[in-house]
Parts: C-alpha cells; structure tokens; sequence
C-alpha cells in the first residue's frame, strides 16, 4: 500500500509589538519552522506574536507566544525572557514540550492505552517562563475579555492534558463523573489541585493525575464580589458560583493588569 506524501509545514505568520530588533521575526519564524518540520502529525497553522513591552521597569520585557493547530488539536504557549531571542529559544522549547505530549496522547489513542502516568503530568507550581502582570492599580483594572462556551464533560485527567497543552494557568471544565463545573490548576503537594462546585472529594473511576481535592465550598457572588475578592487574594484567579445561574466561573488576572471572566454557556 503506498504511503501518502507528507504535507508541508505552512510558513509561520510572525506579528511584532513595539520596539525589537528588526531580525527578530525570522529569527523567530526560523526557530518555530525548525521545530514543525520535525513534528509527526500535520501543522495546519503556526502563529507568533513578539511583544517588546514598553515599562523600563519590568526584568523581562519580551514576551513571545504561539498558537499552532496540530493535526486539528490546537497547541499554545506562552513566555516571557529578558531579550527577545530568549524568548523565543524559549518558547521553541515549550512548544517543544507541547508537541511531545501530543504525540504521546495520540499514540496512547491508537493503541488504546491510557494516559501517561503520574509521574509525567507532575509539575508544581506555576511554569517560571510565564509573563509578569502588569503592576495596574486596583481602581483602572476592568473585565476586559470575556469568554463564554459550553463547558467540556471530560475527567481530570483530559483536562490536565488540556491544560498542559494550552500553557493555561487553570481549566474550567464540568467533572464528566459527578456532573460539577470545576477547576484544575498547578496547586498543592502533587502538583495539580481540583475545586468543584459541591466539593466530591470521592472522585469515580481511575484518575492517572496526581491531585488534591479541595474540600472548600465555593463562594457564590457577582462579579463585583469577585473583583473584590481577587485583589484581596492575591492569587492568579478566583472561582466563584455566579448568583444569578449558580455555574462555576472564573475571573482572572490578565498579563496587562485587567481581568478576564470566562463563563459556562446556558
């Protein structure tokens, strides 16, 4: 049987913000292309966006993220370094990383075998290669994306995968076995942490992530209380039960100071 020809990397598209070397972006599209072209399954799509922030006052200013469509499933990453040509050595091998874990979950799906084991999803706390939060004062800061879809029903494994894959700071997702909107995030001694609406800390079948279970109910408020309750925090997002629906959402903190709401569709 004859073996289909392989298909072509699309070029990468390179967008620039701000002040930056004017080789930045083939440097960047030569690292990125460098990378696709060793990749297994098909890239149907490769974007990076170089930003050269302005604040003189910030330790790493260049800040590169990319935004691949791999075979259909989409992959992103996202870093920060104090030139730009770090930042983009290191977002090549974030994605490096991104794309490793997509080939092993789809060749765990063609031998129908599980997902790796624990000891590849530990991480601990947040990646070290993630953007500085813009220092805006409390009284500027404004919901400026929001973001509303029908929530994914799958396990705490899935969404780990999904938020690995996504260089996302939490996934919003509803527990495919207890039915309840929930929230996994890199927490705690194993290295990712799961709230749920109505705390279940019992979780039905096997769970291949490492995990605590907050046993903490969730607050229910508008998102004014949110605000209130994520500047006084501390942390990168607060989950909430909106008071209107009563549906898990999450308000976060953006990297350019504002926030950002992400909701359950009705």
């Amino acid at each position: 049987m004859k073996r289909s020809a392989p298909q072509p990397v699309p070029e990468v598209q390179v967008e620039t913000r701000g002040e930056m070397s004017p080789d930045a972006a083939g440097y960047a599209r030569d690292k990125i292309q460098a990378l696709l072209d060793r990749t297994r399954e098909p890239v149907l799509y490769a974007r990076v966006k170089l930003t050269a922030m302005a604040n003189p006052a910030m330790e790493r200013p260049a800040v590169a993220q990319a935004n691949l469509d791999v075979n259909g499933r989409p992959a992103r990453a996202h870093v920060a370094a104090a030139t730009m040509t770090e930042a983009v050595d290191r977002l090549q091998d974030r994605l490096a990383e991104q794309l490793a874990r997509l080939a092993q979950h789809w060749e765990a799906r063609r031998g129908g075998r599980p997902l790796p084991g624990p000891h590849e999803w530990r991480h601990g706390g947040e990646p070290a290669h993630r953007p500085d939060y813009y220092p805006r004062p409390p009284e500027e800061r404004q919901v400026v994306r929001h973001k509303s879809f029908s929530l994914a029903r799958e396990s705490p494994d899935e969404a780990a995968f999904e938020l690995e894959s996504m260089d996302y700071g939490f996934q919003l997702f509803t527990d495919i076995g207890s039915g309840e909107d929930s929230v996994l995030y890199r927490a705690g001694p194993t290295g990712y942490r799961l709230a749920q609406l109505h705390p279940q800390p019992q979780l039905s079948g096997p769970i291949a992530v490492p995990l605590t279970v907050s046993d903490l109910p969730t607050p229910r408020m508008n998102v004014d209380e949110a605000k209130q309750r994520l500047d006084a925090s501390g942390f990168p997002f607060v989950f909430f039960a909106d008071e209107a629906t009563g549906r898990g959402n999450v308000l976060y903190h953006r990297y350019d100071g504002h926030y950002g709401l992400v909701t359950p569709a009705e």
